[in-house]
């Protein structure tokens, strides 16, 4: 088994892609923390993490969209990353640059690829430009 660059990662996402990642962390032995809203405390991913925290309410846009809360969640828990999932921020430049600025790696691809990715008509020239 591979060394992990990090011990502890935190999974700012709920449901099946929570415990996909909180399995594939056990077996590759990093420590998991779930972030979790007030309605998901008692989630399955909150009971398989070997720690979950609270990031907000129930509502996504108060919690799971909430960039500032989940890098907190993360440096109060000692999280040096984080794994998005996918939807709510796993898309958002601003995320990964947060987390970046916090000194927390972002399991995904950098602001600058998000940027260039998300954009149909970018991501169309950048690949013409680069041959793929």
């Amino acid at each position: 088994m591979a060394t992990s660059p990090f011990r502890r990662l935190l999974i700012a996402n709920r449901g099946e892609i929570a415990v996909r990642v909180i399995r594939t962390c056990e077996k590759l032995g990093i420590e998991t923390v779930a972030a979790v809203s007030e309605a998901d405390r008692d989630s399955l991913a909150a009971r398989l993490a070997s720690r979950a925290v609270c990031i907000g309410p129930a509502a996504a846009r108060d919690s799971y969209l909430k960039p500032e809360a989940l890098v907190a969640a993360a440096m109060g828990t000692g999280c040096e990353a984080i794994h998005p999932g996918y939807g709510f921020l796993s898309e958002r430049p601003a995320f990964s640059r947060l987390c970046r600025e916090a000194k927390i790696r972002f399991i995904g691809p950098s602001p600058e690829a998000i940027e260039a990715m998300g954009d149909k008509i970018s991501a169309v020239r950048l690949a013409t430009e680069t041959g793929v």
